[in-house]
């Protein structure tokens, strides 16, 4: 995936995209913070999977600041945040809508024969690892919630 930063970079700053190149600046640099730290613990990097979830980050983060801007009445700093939010979903694989997260939460429920809230972490662990950078796991964690508790 990095190389795919880098070279959208590139063709960034060949576009002269301001918004872009920086935007791809600040993700290259997130992951770089992250290659540090993983160095400390003993780790060559941060695998895709990470970067996939640098990436989800840093979108609910934008989404997050958007909102707030808008409350503030900020809206160019509100449609800056959304098209820093834009560019990065570029790089993401397509987000489940609510009715499809729903039904995999069901069906991985009923797939571990979760029993109830104990079983919640074994069922998020699953989902993470089955979809991980495809699901919003604030709006998943609720759905099994529910589902475990009926």
């Amino acid at each position: 995936m990095r190389e795919t930063f880098t070279t959208a970079l590139k063709e960034a700053m060949k576009a002269k995209d301001k918004r872009r190149i920086s935007t791809l600046r600040l993700i290259l640099a997130a992951i770089k913070d992250r290659d540090i730290a993983a160095r400390g613990s003993g780790q060559d990097g941060v695998a895709d999977e990470e970067v996939l979830q640098i990436l989800t980050k840093m979108v609910r983060q934008r989404q997050e600041s958007a909102k707030t801007y808008e409350e503030a009445g900020r809206l160019d700093l509100a449609a800056q945040e959304r098209d820093e939010t834009e560019i990065i979903n570029d790089f993401l694989p397509r987000q489940l809508d609510e009715s499809e997260i729903e039904n995999l939460c069901r069906k991985t429920v009923d797939e571990l024969d979760a029993g109830g809230l104990k079983d919640m972490g074994r069922t998020m662990g699953a989902l993470k690892e089955r979809y991980a950078g495809q699901m919003d796991f604030g709006k998943a964690s609720q759905m099994v919630k529910g589902l475990l508790t009926d």
